[in-house]
């Protein structure tokens, strides 16, 4: 940044000559891009504007009309400021046609009380001038090393983010053209606070260049996007007029964002990640403060406050199901549903990926109702490649995680389970779920092995495969023809391993009791080993 006429007046070399402002005094933060030595009266149409010119006085004219024409023209053409030396041509004081003009136009001059040296001036001021446009330059390569990183490193939204207000020392806000808050770091304040009223405020201010700082706002603002497809702002709260580096910044991570988003056109939207991470921390306990969750949802448009809120799990069935498509099928259906709600992907490359639905409700609202006519949405789009498992209804946002845990618990279960409902919840589920809720307890898995564990162990030892042959039994409701056909065997083929698992285990398979007992065996080994994975 270019040092002002306060700082100039601060030089050791300035300080020799006793400086004294005699015009202009609130002018004093006028910036300096140049020093200009000069003795002629016509001196303003080689000038440029943003100079400070020195001159003993020496060729000023006597005529007071003729001084105020000098500083009007160098007022005009953007001088910074005049200084001039007393003792050649004005021994103690300017003349007061001059000083009345200066205050007119504004335009700042000082008097030197003792004999300046001029050259030592120009030359502390030209390198103060470099050093600071140096120190630009050197802050600019600094910020693109560190955002060329960020891109490398397929930085998220929220670390990028994060990073501008770290490096901006003031709040950062990343939102859509809905004004619609995607990513904010508070910087230290209270982002409650920080995001309160955010849609208002962030339409109030409507800046005309792509780059801009609204004085009002205190915002410095600039548009992210690429290619002619604009899809968003990025915003620094600042406290007063950005330095050239915070421009800097603020477009150098907005390319990054861009950037970002163009290379990632198949993942997950950066409103998936806004909700996504809302819920993740909702999860892990990362909000100190409830009400900081529900600022930010509220921010994207998803009030949770004074709400009944729920979790929604969906998973995956199979393999060949890309979770970022099925999460933003699940947004378009609630949005279709006039549902709000949070979607999100969790645990993303992860074994446990799936996405997250944190549903808010009004206090009258039909949960089933609401919950089954977006099931409806998301089956038509999806077809069965994809369980969805609601938790209970809570009231509070501090509830949420234990309505998503259970949520959680009906989709794992119901993600092995040969049913088709459009909607699982606990009670649906039946002896699965009592049994994947009782996985941990040490008498279930003691209960396994008795039943299971001499088979378990034949099978591990010869690389057979009797218990899967004993599960497709027991679930065709042991109907022999059918089973034989599941396993891809003949009859007799078939029989002989039935006859087999009966010496294994030492047990009748056309007593009823016995069958019972180790269906039950079967399912809850299901629920441990799904546990251990």
């Amino acid at each position: 940044m270019l040092p002002t006429l306060a700082d100039v007046l601060q030089l050791e070399a300035v300080r020799r000559g006793q400086p004294h402002v005699v015009a202009g005094k609130d002018r004093l933060g006028n910036r300096i891009r140049w020093v200009h030595v000069a003795e002629v009266t016509d001196i303003a149409h080689l000038l440029h504007g943003g100079e400070l010119v020195l001159t003993t006085g020496i060729a000023l004219p006597d005529e007071p009309g003729s001084l105020r024409d000098y500083i009007g023209e160098l007022a005009e053409v953007g001088v910074t400021g005049l200084m001039i030396e007393l003792g050649r041509r004005y021994a103690q004081e300017l003349p007061p046609a001059l000083l009345a003009a200066a205050e007119e136009h504004g335009l700042p001059v000082i008097v030197f009380a003792h004999e300046p040296v001029f050259v030592d001036i120009t030359e502390s001021v030209h390198a103060r001038i470099l050093q600071d446009q140096f120190a630009e330059l050197r802050a600019s390569e600094q910020l693109h090393e560190v955002f060329t990183q960020l891109s490398v490193e397929g930085a998220s939204t929220d670390e990028v983010v994060r990073r501008v207000a770290e490096l901006a020392g003031h709040p950062a806000v990343l939102e859509n053209l809905s004004h619609q808050v995607l990513a904010a770091d508070a910087g230290g304040l209270d982002p409650a606070e920080l995001l309160s009223a955010w849609e208002n405020r962030s339409r109030s201010v409507r800046p005309d260049r792509r780059t801009a700082y609204d004085e009002a706002s205190g915002w410095l603002v600039t548009t992210v996007g690429a290619r002619g497809e604009d899809w968003g702002r990025l915003i620094i709260l600042c406290e007063a007029e950005p330095s050239p580096r915070e421009t800097v910044l603020i477009e150098r991570a907005a390319t990054t964002l861009a950037l970002g988003r163009l290379l990632d056109r198949q993942a997950e939207s950066v409103e998936r990640q806004a909700h996504g991470t809302i819920i993740a921390r909702l999860l892990a306990h990362s909000y100190s403060d409830p009400q900081e969750a529900a600022a930010r949802a509220r921010a994207l448009g998803v009030p949770l406050s004074g709400r009944r809120l729920l979790g929604v799990v969906l998973r995956p069935r199979g393999p060949g199901v890309a979770l970022p498509a099925l999460a933003e099928t699940v947004s378009a259906a609630c949005k279709e549903a006039r549902l709000a709600a949070l979607v999100g992907l969790l645990e993303e490359g992860g074994p446990g990926a799936r996405v997250g639905v944190l549903v808010s409700l009004p206090a009258r609202a039909d949960t089933e109702t609401a919950l089954h006519d977006v099931a409806a949405r998301v089956r038509k789009q999806c077809g069965g490649d994809a369980v969805m498992a609601a938790g209970s209804v809570v009231e509070s946002i501090r509830d949420v995680r234990r309505s998503f845990l259970e949520a959680e618990q009906v989709a794992a279960v119901a993600s092995r389970s040969s049913g088709d409902r459009l909607l699982y919840r606990l009670p649906d589920l039946r002896l699965r779920g009592l049994l994947h809720l009782l996985r941990d307890d040490t008498r279930l898995q003691t209960f396994v092995e008795r039943e299971l564990g001499p088979l378990l162990s034949y099978d591990a030892q010869r690389g057979s495969d009797l218990t899967r042959v004993l599960e497709l039994y027991l679930e065709s409701g042991r109907n022999k023809a059918v089973a034989a056909q599941q396993a891809h065997l003949s009859r007799p083929a078939f029989y002989e391993r039935l006859r087999r698992i009966e010496r294994v285990l030492s047990a009748d398979l056309d007593d009823v009791e016995s069958c019972v007992s180790l269906h039950v065996a079967l399912l809850a080994l299901d629920s441990v080993r799904w546990e251990r994975s």
